[in-house]
C-alpha cells in the first residue's frame, strides 16, 4: 500500500509564499512523474506543475515565473514552491504521482488527500 502525505498549505496574504511538500511511502519500487494539481471552488481540477523522473518540468501558464516544482528522489518527495501568491491561487492542492511497486508492474496513479491554500488580505 502506498500513501501520500501533503503538508505546507495554509493562509497567506497576496504576494506571500508557501512551500508544499508531498512524501510518498509504502511499497514503491520506482516513481515516474510527480506533480501538483489544484481545484478551486466551483472549478475543475487543473494541472499546476509536473516533473518527470529525469527532472523535466511543465507548468500551467498561470503559475509560470511564480511557482517552482522540484523533487527529491531519495526521499520520494515532491515540492511546490509558490511565490507571489494571488487570490486566484486559492484552491485545494493535490499531490499526484505515477509509481510501480515492482520492475514489471504497471504504472499506477495515486493522489494525495489535498491541502488547502488560501490567499487573502
Amino acid at each position: 500500500q502506498v500513501q501520500l502525505v501533503e503538508s505546507g498549505g495554509g493562509s497567506v496574504q497576496p504576494g506571500g509564499s508557501l512551500r508544499l511538500s508531498c512524501v510518498a511511502s509504502g511499497s514503491i519500487f520506482e516513481i515516474n512523474a510527480m506533480g501538483w494539481y489544484r481545484q478551486a471552488p466551483g472549478k475543475e481540477r487543473e494541472l499546476v506543475a509536473r516533473i518527470s523522473s529525469g527532472g523535466s518540468t511543465i507548468g500551467a501558464d498561470s503559475v509560470k515565473g511564480r511557482f517552482t516544482i522540484s523533487r527529491d528522489n531519495a526521499k520520494n518527495t515532491v515540492y511546490l514552491q509558490m511565490n507571489s501568491l494571488k487570490p486566484e491561487d486559492t484552491a485545494v492542492y493535490y499531490c499526484y504521482l505515477l509509481y510501480r511497486n515492482t520492475w514489471s508492474s504497471p504504472w499506477l496513479p495515486i493522489w494525495g488527500q489535498g491541502t488547502l491554500v488560501t490567499v487573502s488580505s
